[in-house]
């Protein structure tokens, strides 16, 4: 399917260009910005360079990906290999935290770039957290405790490796384990890799190299939800005990005023 002409009118629109500010910006005709976007004419590989850089989007990503789709997320830079990352905004214009359930995490590594799959996912809103992008995941095994199995994590993205804080604990999207959670080290300088321990002595602490390296979630707060059988436990569930977390965070803060 021919995405690219669609694409490059959603982009424009995005930034809520005319056709004929878009083409002062890359330097181009505005009837041939209007033949690319009816797809009359086929843009040569400068034109979609131009566009690549403009708006720091591969042009891979460009041409096989239907972006229309993005309607309520943002487009960000995240280093060469992840170009696109959606988060999801409301109607005010704030963050609302996606909560990736049990069920779906095996599914986690194929759609976390994919804008479609984060928005089937359900959301909430969580005044009390500090700024930036947050998303709950689910915990399995024992590898952390006391962090139990069936426990969700609640985590702020990462938007590059150097901000990593050795020894802290993160929510780690890697290429070849998917979703894990552990003490994470920075070992780039010796190895190119990071050390991730487990807080449980049972297991070993592993390498991971960079490049297979997904995603980076620091740990922010948890939810035990041992009360709940976890096939069994819904998604309104987690949202309750969330906000519950909040109204408990607000009345301690203003105990200790």
């Amino acid at each position: 399917m021919n995405y690219l002409s669609n694409n490059i009118k959603h982009l424009r629109n995005l930034k809520e260009l005319t056709q004929e500010q878009f083409a002062q910006i890359l330097n181009v005709s505005r009837s041939r910005i209007s033949s690319y976007e009816e797809n009359r004419a086929i843009p040569p590989i400068e034109f979609l360079v131009a566009i690549s850089n403009y708006f720091g989007i591969s042009i891979d990503m460009l041409i096989k990906n239907d972006l229309t789709k993005i309607k309520d997320v943002s487009l960000l830079k995240i280093g060469n290999d992840r170009l696109l990352f959606p988060i999801t905004i409301n109607e005010q214009d704030e963050e609302l935290i996606e909560i990736v359930p049990i069920e779906a995490s095996a599914g986690y590594l194929q759609g976390y770039s994919d804008p479609e799959y984060i928005e089937h996912l359900s959301k909430i809103k969580l005044p009390f957290l500090p700024t930036g992008t947050h998303r709950a995941f689910p915990i399995k095994g024992d590898s952390m405790l006391p962090v139990k199995s069936g426990s969700y994590i609640v985590a702020k993205f990462i938007e590059n490796i150097s901000q990593l804080k050795n020894g802290k604990t993160y929510i780690v999207l890697t290429l070849n384990d998917g979703i894990v959670y552990k003490r994470v080290y920075d070992k780039i300088e010796e190895h190119n890799m990071l050390l991730l321990v487990s807080d449980n002595t049972k297991y070993d602490p592993y390498y991971v190299p960079v490049n297979e390296v997904l995603e980076l979630w620091e740990f922010t707060c948890s939810i035990n939800t041992q009360e709940y059988d976890e096939h069994e436990l819904k998604i309104s569930s987690i949202a309750t005990m969330l906000n519950q977390l909040g109204v408990e965070l607000k009345a301690l803060e203003k105990s200790l005023k």
